[in-house]
C-alpha cells in the first residue's frame, strides 16, 4: 500500500483510508474463503494446490487486494445490466443465469464437494461466460497465448456446474476486460469438453490424497516432494516467502517473479 498527502493531516487521512480498504478487502468473504473454488482447481504449482488443500497458514500478507476490489465492483456492475436486460424464454424461467451458484461435483465428503457462482450462462445461446478483469499487459498476453490452464479449467468446471443444473452447455467463454482509460475486450471460448472437467477434478483428488499420504504437519520435511513442475504467478501466492528454507513456513516460489520478490525483500 502506498499513501500521500498534500500535507500532513491528508498523510494520515489517506493512511486511515488506505488501511480501511485493506481490512475491509480481509474480512469478506472472497477473502476468507477457505473451500477450494473452481478458480483454483487449475492452477498449475501443486505446492500452492496442497497449501490451499491443507488450509496452510498464509505468509504472503504484502499482496495489493486493489485489482480484485475492482473487478468485484465490475463483475456487480455486470449482473446489474444484465438484470436489467433479462427476458422470459417462453418455459417460465428467464435467459440469463446471473451470479448463480453451481454445484461443479458433490459429494458427502466435504473436502471433495465443489461449489462456485457461475458469472453468467445465457440460456439461450448456450454460453457459459466468465468475466477477468486484467491490466493491459495480460490482456495482450492473454490474446497471444490464449487463457492459460487455470482460466482454461475454470471455465470448463462451470460448464459442468451448468450441466449439473440441468442446462446444456455448447461452449465455455472467458471475457478479458482491460484495466485501461479505454475499453479494451478479448475473447476466448471453445465447445465446452466435459472430459477436461473431470480430468481436472482426478488430478485435484490426486493432489489431496498425497497431501494426506505425506503427513505434512508431521513430516516438514516431505514439503520437497511435492512438485511446483509448471508453476505460474509466484508473486501473487498466498504463500510467497522469498528466501524460505523451510517449506512448511512458506515457498521461496520457482519463477521469475518470486526472484524478483525475493531481492526486493532482501533490498528492504
Amino acid at each position: 500500500m502506498i499513501t500521500t498527502g498534500s500535507d500532513e493531516f491528508s498523510e494520515q487521512l489517506a493512511q486511515r483510508i488506505g488501511q480501511f480498504i485493506v481490512d475491509s478487502d480481509a474480512a469478506s468473504a472472497r477473502s476468507t474463503q477457505r473451500a477450494i473454488g473452481p478458480s483454483e482447481v487449475g492452477e498449475p504449482c501443486e505446492r500452492q494446490l496442497t497449501y490451499k488443500i491443507l488450509d496452510w497458514p498464509e505468509v504472503n500478507n504484502s499482496r495489493d487486494p486493489i485489482a480484485a476490489i475492482i473487478g468485484t465492483g465490475f463483475h456487480m456492475w455486470m449482473a446489474e445490466k444484465f438484470e436489467a436486460r433479462q427476458v422470459d424464454l417462453g418455459d417460465g424461467r428467464p435467459r440469463y443465469r446471473i451470479e448463480e451458484r453451481v454445484t461443479v461435483r458433490d459429494s458427502p465428503i466435504e473436502l471433495a464437494r465443489l461449489t462456485g457462482s457461475s458469472d453468467l450462462y445465457d440460456r439461450l445461446a448456450r454460453l457459459n461466460w466468465d468475466w477477468k478483469l486484467v491490466g493491459v499487459s495480460s490482456l495482450d498476453k492473454y490474446r497471444r497465448q490464449g487463457p492459460g490452464p487455470k482460466y482454461r479449467i475454470q471455465a470448463h468446471l462451470y460448464g459442468l456446474g451448468q450441466e449439473n443444473a440441468g442446462q446444456a452447455p455448447e461452449r465455455v467463454v472467458v471475457a478479458f476486460i482491460a484495466r485501461h482509460h479505454e475499453l479494451k475486450v478479448h475473447v476466448w471460448s471453445e465447445p465446452y469438453n466435459r472430459q477436461i472437467a473431470v480430468d481436472a477434478l482426478a488430478r485435484l483428488d490426486r493432489i489431496r490424497d498425497q497431501a494426506q499420504a505425506l503427513e505434512l504437519d508431521l513430516h516438514p520435511e516431505r514439503w520437497t516432494q511435492v512438485s511446483t513442475e509448471g508453476a505460474a504467478s509466484c508473486r501473487f501466492c498466498p504463500w510467497l516467502k522469498p528466501g524460505s528454507t523451510a517449506l512448511n513456513e512458506g515457498c521461496p516460489g520457482t519463477n521469475t517473479e518470486a526472484k524478483s520478490s525475493q531481492l526486493e525483500a532482501l533490498i528492504a
